[in-house]
């Protein structure tokens, strides 16, 4: 939802959760991907659940950093139906702490809604090594986005885009390895 918003947003704040972790660990049939080949989407996992996995990944996060909008209220149950209709594949929609930073302090800016990936989802494909995440996204395609690696890359310019505390080494070093691929003599789909 960073880089491509729902319809009717009359507000954006950048913000951050505490207690989860933003990984590209669900599978993708519709989206980033198609039945037969699912691409993978990035996704929120509580880290209750993300830590106990084998092989969870050596980026450990206190803070996921995203964007909290504020939809026109005569457009909230469309802009809600929109987002389950986009976020179907796995997802439970929960009502979360959001904190900003005002002046230099942590301050909490209230509940928002967020879609979360359990680990218990059928789309949940587990932590997976970094080679092989850049692998399948460079593989992968789909119907919404152009290119394959866009939905990457829109993610980390956008999160970077919040503020510096927002940098993800996660996102900066899967998409350095994405750019690998791209740049690899005879690497295809």
């Amino acid at each position: 939802l960073i880089w491509k918003p729902p319809p009717f947003v009359t507000g954006r704040v950048p913000c951050y959760v505490k207690g989860y972790t933003r990984r590209f660990a669900q599978f993708s049939h519709d989206h980033r991907g198609t039945p037969e080949n699912p691409g993978l989407v990035v996704t929120l996992v509580p880290n209750s659940e993300w830590l106990k996995l084998q092989g969870a990944d050596e980026y450990p996060s206190r803070l996921v950093w995203g964007v909290m909008y504020t939809i026109d209220p005569n457009h909230s149950e469309e802009v809600h139906a929109y987002l389950d209709e986009r976020e179907k594949d796995g997802y439970e929609l929960m009502e979360v702490d959001v904190f900003v930073v005002a002046d230099g302090q942590e301050r909490c800016n209230g509940k928002s809604s967020i879609y979360v990936g359990h680990v218990t989802n059928p789309s949940f494909c587990g932590p997976s090594k970094l080679e092989d995440l850049a692998t399948r996204i460079h593989k992968s395609v789909g119907p919404p986005v152009p290119t394959r690696h866009e939905y990457l890359y829109h993610l980390k310019r956008e999160v970077e885009a919040l503020c510096l505390e927002a940098n993800d080494p996660y996102l900066t070093d899967l998409e350095g390895l994405v750019k690998q691929l791209d740049q690899t003599p005879h690497s295809s789909t």
